[in-house]
């Protein structure tokens, strides 16, 4: 788990080839796989694989995810406010979840967070992806997960450059 802890980098530039079906049902099952607040799972996902639809997708928050647009997989982690007072926690775990999956088997990911996040002035992130993709109340939106071949490699983080002041020992 270290090993792949340390390898996990969030790559923004992907190869422009899709993914096998071997490697998205990795994931879905590492998704559905996700820890959730007494169990309720009220996280749910979209799987986005068409090209016109990433590409929309990473017009969202005003082009500052444009690299969904250059994945070959979108994972919108969705949660269901209804189900779970705790959906963004939920939510958050299984996307950190399908993230160290995809290091697992060789893809890269990156995070593109939608919650409380503009799409234009006028417009909400999460409003923007909502209409785009037909989603229902109650479901939210927490964040779009870029999965794909790494275009670029970067350097793991030395164990010395860890910031080890923000651990404390018993007392802050």
């Amino acid at each position: 788990m270290l090993e792949l802890l340390r390898s996990r980098r969030s790559i923004r530039k992907f190869q422009d080839r899709p993914l096998t079906t071997e490697q998205i049902e990795t994931l879905e099952e590492a998704l559905l796989r996700a820890p959730s607040a007494r169990n309720l799972k009220s996280w749910e996902f979209i799987f986005v694989d068409d090209r016109e639809l990433l590409q929309k997708l990473g017009k969202v928050r005003g082009g500052s995810s444009g690299f969904i647009g250059g994945a070959s997989l979108g994972i919108v982690i969705l949660g269901n406010e209804e189900t779970a007072d705790t959906w963004i926690e939920d939510a958050s775990l299984a996307a950190i979840i399908s993230q160290l999956a995809a290091t697992s088997i060789g893809l890269g990911s990156c995070w593109a967070h939608i919650r409380n996040r503009d799409h234009s002035p006028q417009e909400t992130a999460e409003k923007y992806v909502r209409e785009l993709l037909g989603i229902p109340d109650p479901f939210r939106v927490l964040c779009v997960i870029a999965v794909g071949f790494p275009a670029e490699e970067k350097p793991f983080v030395a164990k010395k450059d860890l910031p080890f002041g923000k651990i404390h020992r018993n007392r802050f």
